[in-house]
């Protein structure tokens, strides 16, 4: 008899919807995935990463604004978001220590050169705070979603979703490794053109909520009064092929796709 296979851990990991209001409503950032990367490899998604031994490095607690009331487990997620998407668009959200404003464009264009050591682990994050006399604004993040990937995946993440107001001033750039392209976008612009875009599935309903508000104060406040809630989808047989399915209260207009289509 055959060993049964085992089941992938699910390695936590954290993402942010950096949110402006652009000419036309609502724009949010995204990155094209390398196509040599192995998980969504060549999708347009949000910046964001798995989180790393020295996310949750004791001196952060010193380092952190908002986060009092946050489990240990959070303030990790919360650091490896910001850290994540620093390294992978150059947005900052963190705040000078004197005087307790959020990083400026200059500023953040001034410490670039931290990007790509934070990225290959030559430099912790509690480390270049210290040095560069920051704070990580931890006070800006909302709670947007949590998707676990399905048990039948080889590679699984624990992914908890963050959205937050993009500091002013702050345009983004992909780093040109793990992404090779960025683009502010409105939600339903992303999903509408499947011909330019690789949309995944947890990408597209995120997207798809986030659609439903018109400005970015109306979609931090939508995500406040409606916390998320736990989302691990599956699959079963459906008439034209493997459909993927969420539970139909997790807040999501669509709760099924093809699995052909939209994995």
């Amino acid at each position: 008899m055959s060993e049964a296979k085992k089941t992938a851990p699910a390695v936590p990991a954290a993402t942010i919807l950096l949110l402006r209001d652009g000419p036309q409503g609502l724009e949010v950032f995204m990155v094209k995935r390398h196509h040599q990367i192995d998980f969504a490899s060549g999708a347009l998604v949000f910046p964001g990463g798995k989180v790393f031994e020295g996310d949750s490095h004791a001196a952060l607690e010193n380092l952190t604004d908002g986060v009092s009331d946050w489990s240990t487990e959070m303030r990790a997620l919360g650091a490896a978001a910001i850290r994540e998407v620093f390294e992978e668009s150059g947005i900052l959200l963190a705040r000078e220590e004197g005087s307790g404003e959020l990083v400026s464009a200059e500023r953040a264009a001034a410490l670039e050169h931290y990007r790509a050591p934070l990225d290959k682990r030559e430099v912790e994050l509690a480390a270049m705070l210290h040095k560069e006399k920051l704070r990580l604004a931890c006070d800006q993040l909302t709670r947007f979603a949590h998707w676990i990937t399905p048990e039948m995946m080889p590679k699984r993440f624990d992914t908890h979703f963050f959205i937050a107001a993009v500091p002013e001033g702050h345009r983004g750039k992909h780093d040109g490794r793990e992404s090779v392209d960025s683009i502010w976008i409105r939600p339903q612009d992303a999903i509408a053109d499947r011909k330019k875009w690789t949309v995944i599935f947890p990408t597209k309903l995120n997207l798809m909520k986030l659609a439903e508000s018109k400005t970015v104060a109306e979609a931090i406040a939508t995500a406040r009064a409606k916390p998320p809630v736990t989302v691990t989808p599956w699959t079963e047989p459906g008439p034209d092929g493997m459909v993927l399915r969420i539970r139909d209260d997790a807040g999501y207009t669509q709760t099924s796709a093809l699995m052909k289509d939209d994995m």
